[in-house]
């Protein structure tokens, strides 16, 4: 039976008691926030964690701490490159991988933009879409033949999902004018829809996928939010929380943020959060009133529309997976 969690918990704290040795995982976007405690909070508690990151200087700076916590907790810590807004490099790095041939128990897909001006991928995607979803997509199932009986797959979405369903007609904003929220809502929709289809696939051999909600923290990722966009967006989410009878908003910690990844990861039961979406370290309710707060829109639960999106990435990339 596992403890009950919430929005507080920290890493350690979730995994307190739990010995992760000969586990192996991989966690994206390993130079900073999120990834970095992941990694660390992992690593502490006896796993071999791989860690990618599209530059691999500034990871190796950022992850002292995190071979430190191996090192003293018995686990393991390595660096790979990889660049998902660029499937060259998505698929140079799972070639690596799946040459190298050692099995994964965890694939946490952490990495992440959020809101920035309109770009587009080295292939010519949207941003976000591109980064957040299409090299997620093409990473992952190239190496699902890594994950073992038993293994899971966490991709981190967030609240940020309620700001748009996806669009499958028009994924690129070739139609429609490009609004960072709204994009970065569509990316985040497709992170859980992406999971939900993932783990119907899979669960017949036990292996299952969740989605994630971090929470509010101050990392990188709000690099590209100014000072009166951040605090017009906390007014939104407030006043969002006071029409649900929500208490206000409070940025979490890193180590709180990074909780709920690794307990869906190692903690929860597989059979609880497969296919799900959570957050606070629990599965969340399906609420479909209008704002950002908790719980989990119904369209990115959605079981036909997670597999049409499944085809229309596999048709944007050019490889289908089995």
């Amino acid at each position: 039976m596992t403890k009950d969690f919430g929005a507080t918990s920290t890493t350690d704290e979730v995994l307190a008691g739990t010995v992760l040795e000969g586990k192996r995982v991989l966690v994206t976007g390993a130079s900073a926030g999120l990834g970095v405690e992941t990694a660390r909070a992992l690593a502490a508690h006896g796993a071999n964690v791989v860690g990618a990151a599209r530059d691999l200087a500034k990871a190796e700076r950022a992850t002292a701490g995190v071979r430190d916590a191996a090192e003293t907790g018995g686990g393991g810590f390595e660096l790979i490159e990889l660049d998902l807004a660029s499937l060259a490099s998505v698929r140079g790095a799972s070639d690596r991988l799946l040459a190298d041939g050692r099995a994964f128990d965890v694939v946490i897909a952490n990495a992440g933009v959020m809101a920035p001006p309109f770009g587009r991928t080295a292939n010519g995607f949207e941003m976000q879409i591109g980064t957040n979803h299409l090299g997620h997509f093409v990473l992952v199932n190239r190496i699902a033949p890594l994950l073992r009986d038993g293994g899971r797959l966490v991709t981190l979405s967030s609240a940020g999902h309620r700001f748009a369903d996806v669009d499958l007609p028009d994924m690129n904003f070739e139609r429609t004018a490009y609004d960072p929220w709204v994009g970065y809502g569509r990316s985040k929709t497709a992170n859980i829809l992406f999971a939900v289809e993932f783990d119907r696939r899979h669960r017949g051999h036990g292996v299952r996928a969740a989605a994630v909600h971090p929470g509010g923290i101050r990392t990188e990722l709000g690099r590209h939010m100014t000072a009166d966009q951040e605090t017009a967006l906390i007014a939104s989410i407030n006043d969002a929380h006071a029409k649900a009878g929500l208490p206000p908003f409070e940025y979490k910690t890193i180590p709180q943020g990074a909780a709920t990844s690794v307990w869906a990861a190692v903690v929860a039961d597989a059979e609880a959060v497969g296919g799900r979406y959570c957050e606070d370290c629990h599965v969340a309710e399906i609420q479909d009133g209008e704002g950002i707060r908790g719980g989990v829109r119904p369209y990115a639960l959605d079981r036909e529309r997670a597999e049409a999106l499944w085809a229309k990435s596999e048709e944007l990339v050019g490889e289908r997976f089995s």
